[in-house]
């Protein structure tokens, strides 16, 4: 290391301050160039339908099949819709499973399922069975193996691994120079983090990709644009604490694994739901030791404290919360389960506000509206809970005074720009003086401003990175939400719409609230920016969350939901 840093000090004396200035201008260039090409095969994807069975009706109409999980009803919300009198409007469930096989769920319907002539609650189907809803008569017939494998071959592909391979090459070139631009204008005590750091990420994405390549999944646009974000985190921090950087590398390692983990557990949905009910415990158990052992820091609890390591075991349970809240169709239709989620989200609320941590039960909460939404339908629950967080919220303002100070500051920062008002003020300073192409890396001066890496680390890339880069990495998380949009109406199962609906938007409001709090449009909140801001668990947090993104692509050879046979395997 010590002849690198010799050699280092050789090659910033020779070469002039023109560097910083080719950086400024080439960093937007091939970040511009690397989001389009991610962004384009996220957006653009044909959404074809798959068919997995027909629904022969005694009239000789035939119904396909287009999901592994269908609501039958007479509801035209239901997937197969029946417009019959004695047919309820949520009358049964057809569920498929990665066997090929399938059952009928009766989900409280008032005339009853019946196969073969016998009531059923839930049955596994044969060929020829004789299924009547609502004296309804019809038989499934589900689609043969070869139209099946006919059904793959002509499903949507991924990008191709020279795609790939060409984004990950932008990416390290684009790494490259921001490393040497922080060689050329750091302290030599701070070099090695800094090289380690970036040199992490970069080693960590290819060993990530050739792992893709080995399990023959290429598609790799989602994770690329999460490394981006990573390296621009990398760059605030290098700025503002160098020391951190290997602490932040391998909370993204760490964050990997876990979405892998979490990936795993989604291949197969009875295994998920395994997974599910440990989350469910660990959600809960997180804020309550938080609650009994943690910290308390500018009013809120939210913080453990292990030998000078300090946790923040609220972006964890984020991830369970997902897992709670997606589920199978069959149990959606169950009151018993809304009710057991709707007591699970109460408590995980009265936690946080035990915590005096509003900003994360704010996106709880919408995270619980999206859930509520997707899984009701009804625009009149979510308007209900929305009706029930204001006089919550207005409650709190009376209550606590940690809030109170937040909303008080809110618009009014420059009245008091030296105390309360500061850090966005210094923020909303720094994002102007740096205008389009930044300052250059090192550059700036918020790095002499708290939580320049953590809170407001969006004005630290944007005073030295420039606004463009900023405004591409709003662009990274929103092209998530429209990706996740996407591919939701196309899932297979509810669970995997539910769970990546549901992170996406845990994203997107992160993000929100992160940037227009540190620009005074919304109140400071002191959320984080995901794959960006200084913080270990919030780095696991993020990459949990994405896991559920990934797994609601249906595309072939793009998603751990999608299995390959290995016919199909060899032809990847």
């Amino acid at each position: 290391m010590e002849s690198l840093i010799s050699s280092v000090t050789i090659l910033r004396d020779s070469l002039s301050g023109d560097y910083i200035g080719f950086l400024r201008y080439a960093a937007p260039v091939l970040a511009a160039i690397l989001l389009l090409r991610c962004a384009l095969p996220l957006l653009t994807f044909r959404r074809e339908p798959e068919i997995w069975a027909w629904l022969n009706l005694t009239d000789g109409t035939q119904v396909p099949i287009t999901h592994w999980e269908n609501v039958i009803g007479r509801s035209k919300t239901c997937d197969v819709t029946i417009d019959f009198p004695t047919v309820s409007r949520n009358h049964a469930v057809l569920t498929r499973y990665d066997d090929g096989s399938w059952t009928i769920s009766d989900v409280g319907s008032k005339t009853g399922t019946l196969v073969n002539g016998r009531a059923v609650q839930i049955c596994a189907l044969k060929d020829r069975d004789r299924i009547s809803i609502g004296g309804v008569e019809m038989q499934l017939q589900p689609i043969t193996a070869r139209q099946e494998a006919r059904q793959a071959e002509l499903r949507t592909k991924a990008a191709s691994g020279w795609d790939t391979l060409a984004n990950l090459m932008m990416l390290t070139l684009l790494q490259c120079l921001m490393v040497l631009g922080f060689l050329l204008g750091s302290g030599e005590e701070d070099l090695p983090q800094i090289i380690l750091g970036f040199g992490g990420i970069i080693a960590t994405q290819w060993v990530l990709f050739l792992f893709y390549c080995v399990i023959r999944r290429k598609s790799f646009e989602v994770e690329t644009i999460a490394f981006f974000l990573c390296t621009m985190g990398m760059a605030a921090i290098a700025t503002v604490k160098p020391g951190e950087t290997v602490k932040q590398l391998m909370a993204m390692v760490i964050g990997i694994v876990v979405f892998l983990i979490i990936g795993w557990s989604l291949r197969d949905l009875e295994r998920a739901k395994v997974f599910r009910y440990f989350a469910v415990a660990a959600g809960v158990g997180f804020l309550v030791i938080t609650l009994l052992f943690g910290t308390e820091y500018y009013g809120a609890k939210n913080w453990l404290i292990f030998n000078g390591l300090s946790l923040q075991p609220s972006e964890l349970s984020k991830v369970c919360f997902v897992y709670a809240g997606a589920s199978t169709m069959d149990r959606i239709m169950s009151k018993r389960n809304l009710i057991l989620f709707i007591a699970y989200s109460i408590v995980i609320c009265c936690l946080l506000a035990l915590m005096n941590d509003f900003g994360t039960a704010l996106i709880f909460f919408c995270a619980f509206l999206v859930i509520a939404y997707l899984r009701s339908g009804s625009v009149g629950t979510v308007a209900l809970a929305i009706t029930a967080l204001i006089f919550a919220g207005v409650l709190v303002l009376k209550i606590a005074p940690h809030a109170l100070q937040r909303f008080s500051t809110w618009r009014h920062i420059w009245e008091d720009p030296q105390d309360t008002g500061y850090q966005q003020a210094q923020a909303l300073m720094c994002i102007a003086s740096g205008g389009l192409f930044g300052l250059g890396s090192g550059q700036g001066y918020l790095k002499y401003v708290f939580a320049a890496d953590s809170d407001i680390a969006f004005a630290t890339v944007s005073e030295e990175w420039g606004l463009l880069i900023a405004v591409m990495m709003v662009l990274c998380i929103a092209i998530y939400g429209f990706f996740t949009i996407r591919t939701s109406r196309v899932a297979r199962s509810s669970f995997y719409s539910i769970g990546a609906c549901t992170a996406a938007s845990i994203l997107v409001i992160q993000t929100i609230l992160n940037c227009l709090g540190t620009l005074d449009v919304l109140p400071f909140t002191g959320v984080t920016f995901p794959f960006l801001s200084n913080g270990g668990t919030s780095m696991i947090g993020a990459w949990g969350l994405l896991a559920f993104v990934k797994a609601g692509d249906t595309r072939q050879n793009a998603s751990f939901a999608v299995r390959l046979s290995k016919k199909e395997a060899a032809k990847v």
